[in-house]
C-alpha cells in the first residue's frame, strides 16, 4: 500500500516521512489534484466553504522580527502601533462579520506574548463574542500553560500559532523566537483542550523542500491541527521580504493539495494573499482541497478581496458557505 492509499484508508496519521510527502507533492499535477479531491470528498462536502473573519484587536509595535510582518517594530512600514481595541469596537466588528456570513472570528494582537494581566480582559472579550453565536479564535503570540488554560476556561475555541515554514528555513525569517518555542505553545494549547489553527507561509524565498518540510512538521504533530492556514506572502514595503520572488500559482496549489492529502480531516484554509490571486487560481485551490477562507476586506493589516468579490466567485463556482464537514 503506497503513502496515498494509506492516507485514504487509515485517516489521519502522524508518521509521515518527508520522502513520502515529497513523492505526493511531485506527482503529475492532474494526478495530485485527483488524489486530493478524492480524499477531500471522503471527509468534506466539496461544494462548501467555511467563512471566518480575522480582526486585529491590537496592531503594530510587535517586538518580534518576523521578516514578512508589517507589524514588527523592527521594520519601517509606516504602520502605527495601537493599544488593545475597545470591547465595543470588537463586538461591532464581530456582529458585522456574523451578519456577512462568518461563523468564526479570529482576533489577533501584535504581541510576543500576552501579559497575565491581559488575560482577564481577553477572557471577557471571548465571552462577549461567543454570546453573538460565533466560534472564537485568537492569535496572541506565545502562551504559557496557565494562560492557555485560562483562555480555554473563558470559552476560546481555537488558538492560532503558525509554524510559518520548515525548521531549516525558519532561522532565515525569524531570529527572536525559536521553532521549539512555537511547538511549546502548541503543546500548551493542546493540553488545555483547545483546537489548534496552525499553518505556514509560501513565497518567502523557501525551496520546494522547505515547503515539504513545513507540511511534514504540521502533519507529524501528535494531532493534526483542526485548521491549517496556507498563506501566500503579501509583500509589504519596508519588510525584508518586500521583493521576494513570486511563487508560481501551480506551485502554490501543489502546497494546498499536498496538505489536503496528508492532513485529510483538517480544514485547509486559503488565507493571506488572495487579493493577488486570480479567480482561476482560487478555484484550483478549492479543487485541491481548500475549504475555508477569511472573509472581509482586511486580514489584520493587509488587503483581502472583500465579501462582494468572494460572493461573486463562489456563486460562479456553484459553491456555498459553511457546513463543510461531513457527518461520518
Amino acid at each position: 500500500m503506497n503513502a496515498y492509499d494509506r492516507s485514504l484508508a487509515g485517516g489521519p496519521r502522524s508518521d509521515w516521512t518527508r520522502a513520502e510527502i515529497r513523492k505526493i507533492h511531485d506527482l503529475p499535477f492532474p494526478e495530485l489534484l485527483f488524489h486530493a479531491q478524492e480524499i477531500h470528498r471522503r471527509f468534506f462536502d466539496p461544494s462548501r466553504v467555511q467563512l471566518s473573519t480575522l480582526l486585529s484587536i491590537k496592531t503594530g509595535g510587535c517586538p518580534e522580527d518576523c521578516a514578512y510582518c508589517p507589524q514588527s517594530a523592527h521594520h519601517d512600514t509606516g504602520l502605527k502601533a495601537t493599544k488593545l481595541l475597545d470591547r465595543d469596537a470588537i463586538l461591532t466588528a464581530a456582529r458585522e462579520a456574523r451578519d456577512s456570513g462568518a461563523t468564526r472570528v479570529c482576533m489577533g494582537a501584535a504581541w510576543r506574548s500576552p501579559k497575565d494581566r491581559d488575560i482577564a480582559e481577553l477572557s471577557g472579550i471571548i465571552g462577549d463574542v461567543k454570546g453573538l453565536g460565533l466560534e472564537t479564535c485568537m492569535t496572541l503570540g506565545m502562551l504559557t500553560g496557565r494562560q492557555a488554560q485560562a483562555l480555554k476556561d473563558s470559552g476560546l475555541d481555537y488558538y492560532n500559532h503558525n509554524l510559518d515554514t520548515s525548521p531549516e528555513f525558519y532561522g532565515k525569517v525569524i531570529l527572536t523566537r525559536t521553532y521549539q518555542e512555537r511547538l511549546d505553545t502548541l503543546e500548551h494549547v493542546r493540553d488545555a483542550g483547545m483546537s489548534v489553527c496552525c499553518g505556514g507561509i509560501v513565497g518567502m524565498g523557501e525551496t520546494v523542500e522547505d515547503r515539504v518540510g513545513m507540511i511534514h512538521a504540521l502533519a507529524t504533530l501528535p494531532k493534526h491541527p483542526e485548521s491549517v492556514p496556507i498563506n501566500l506572502l503579501v509583500q509589504v514595503k519596508g519588510t525584508p521580504l518586500d521583493a521576494a520572488a513570486r511563487v508560481h500559482p501551480i506551485d502554490f496549489v501543489r502546497t494546498i493539495a499536498t496538505s489536503r492529502v496528508v492532513m485529510p480531516r483538517s480544514m485547509v484554509r486559503l488565507s493571506a494573499g488572495r487579493e493577488d490571486m486570480s479567480d482561476e487560481m482560487q478555484a484550483l485551490c478549492f479543487a485541491a482541497g481548500a475549504n475555508s477562507i477569511f472573509s472581509g476586506e482586511r486580514l489584520l493589516t493587509t488587503p483581502n478581496p472583500g465579501d462582494d468579490r468572494d460572493s461573486a466567485l463562489l456563486a460562479r463556482l456553484g459553491m456555498k458557505t459553511d457546513g463543510a464537514a461531513k457527518t461520518l
